[in-house]
């Protein structure tokens, strides 16, 4: 009887335990390319009818003080992936990632399944998905860009020849008639259906939308023009000087606007899978942009703007916050509550630390990444949080940036342009356009955060911290 009992208990026990492996959430980062903070209708936008997004928002923790890395494509995804400021900003040398450091393989330790399905643009051989990690990758290598949004896919339609770096996957599998962010969306779907049932998962989609070139489904693009008709800019500018080029003052783009709205339509399909699965309440999902909004030209020419960033200044390629705010939101219907927090300052390098801590409790140490689970579960505020950014490859012919530094702390922002030592102090909280420089008026908070920015880079920029390439080959010049 004794017997029979123990072995009731321990079964029991042991299906306790397999029951409780079992309900690990799952992860899905939905990461959209060049993405502004104000492109969607949760964020005020009047043009972009982002409907499934919107309703993402209502059911997450939405941060309106968010952040990327860096103004640009692959530093600030570089620093996501390596929850690191990303000091140097060519591709950095992700084969160069300790395993100790590398959020990818704590997860595969952990039991998931792992997936990345789009832009990686972060290096190859041994800086490709596969080799950082994941265990799936599908459109995923070095390109930056896509040669056009429809089949084929890396020619491009403008200039009659192949786009300089082919992506992966999606030419083979494509056919005519077949548009990439409805192919990658599939892809992932795919991915989340034949996952085991038994296995947690953590996919990362990183659209190449909404980055040029500016394709729109002819159907959306209509619709969005149309709806630019009942939409009155006030007489304002459409343009004013910025830097070296001009800034774009309307959202009037309906190329563009049809793009944004194709991902919301590819979202809502993703989250609805995620429903009919029966796992959207245990399921973390992340959505987020790598920068800014395209709104910037520089002095080499008019080129065609996607957006504005307003009522922030700037765009893509900028230290101002259009070109580093973004949009957050991060829902887990069996643990958040949904709310906004308009208070705490939170970097695009803190996702994959808090994503760890909240699945698995474990943190890594020496990285600049914090985890922010308890800003989630409402147990922390980082309204006071000290942040920065550094800029050395500036491009005033494209995007009409100069170098520049910059430093958040709690209200204030300081930006620093180095190489003619022009500084910018703003109050955020009273300013959020970047409009009224106070660096004259407050001589003391100005003194202040240069000296922190100083200090901070005295520490990072150093050869040994910004040689983050493979040592080259014996033989090889």
């Amino acid at each position: 009887m004794k017997v029979k009992c123990f072995l009731v208990i321990f079964c029991l026990s042991l299906m306790s335990l397999m029951s409780f492996g079992q309900t690990k959430p799952n992860i899905l980062i939905i990461h959209v390319d060049d993405l502004g903070y104000y492109d969607l209708g949760f964020n005020g936008s009047v043009l972009h009818n982002t409907l499934a997004i919107d309703k993402l928002a209502s059911e997450s923790v939405a941060f309106k003080n968010a952040y990327a890395n860096y103004p640009r494509c692959t530093p600030s995804r570089y620093g996501m992936m390596t929850a690191t400021y990303p000091v140097n900003e060519n591709k950095g040398y992700l084969g160069g990632i300790p395993d100790s450091k590398n959020f990818i393989k704590q997860f595969n330790k952990e039991g998931y399944d792992t997936s990345y399905i789009g832009k990686w643009h972060l290096g190859e051989g041994d800086s490709s998905p596969k080799s950082f990690g994941f265990k799936h990758s599908y459109a995923a290598g070095r390109a930056g860009g896509i040669g056009s949004r429809f089949y084929p896919f890396n020619f491009n339609k403008r200039n009659g020849k192949r786009h300089k770096e082919q992506v992966e996957d999606l030419e083979k599998d494509g056919e005519e008639g077949d548009y990439a962010s409805d192919m990658l969306t599939d892809a992932i779907i795919s991915f989340i259906k034949n996952n085991p049932k038994d296995q947690p998962f953590l996919a990362v989609l990183a659209y190449y939308s909404v980055h040029t070139p500016i394709e729109a489904k002819p159907e959306d693009e209509e619709r969005n023009k149309k709806q630019l008709e009942t939409i009155s800019f006030n007489e304002g500018p459409e343009y004013i000087k910025e830097g070296a080029g001009r800034r774009k003052m309307r959202q009037d783009h309906p190329g563009y606007a049809g793009m944004v709205e194709n991902i919301d339509e590819n979202i809502d399909r993703l989250l609805k899978t995620l429903e009919d699965l029966e796992i959207d309440e245990n399921t973390i999902v992340v959505l987020s942009s790598d920068h800014g909004a395209l709104s910037n030209d520089g002095h080499k020419g008019y080129r065609e703007l996607a957006s504005t960033n307003l009522p922030l200044r700037a765009g893509k390629g900028w230290m101002y916050e259009g070109g580093i705010r973004v949009p957050l939101f991060v829902k887990w219907a069996k643990e958040l509550k949904p709310r906004i927090d308009s208070k705490s300052i939170v970097m695009g390098m803190d996702v994959f630390p808090t994503l760890l801590e909240l699945t698995t409790g474990k943190q890594l140490n020496g990285l600049d990444g914090k985890s922010y689970a308890n800003v989630l579960k409402g147990k922390e505020t980082w309204q006071d949080r000290i942040v920065y950014w550094h800029k050395r490859k500036a491009r005033p012919h494209s995007t009409g940036d100069y170098n520049s530094s910059a430093i958040r702390s709690g209200d204030f922002k300081l930006v620093h342009f180095y190489e003619n030592d022009k500084i910018e102090l703003y109050n955020l909280k009273e300013d959020v356009g970047e409009t009224k420089d106070l660096s004259e008026v407050n001589f003391n908070k100005t003194k202040e955060l240069l000296d922190q920015l100083n200090k901070w880079k005295s520490e990072y920029l150093i050869p040994e911290k910004m040689n983050l390439f493979p040592p080259k080959r014996k033989g090889k010049k």
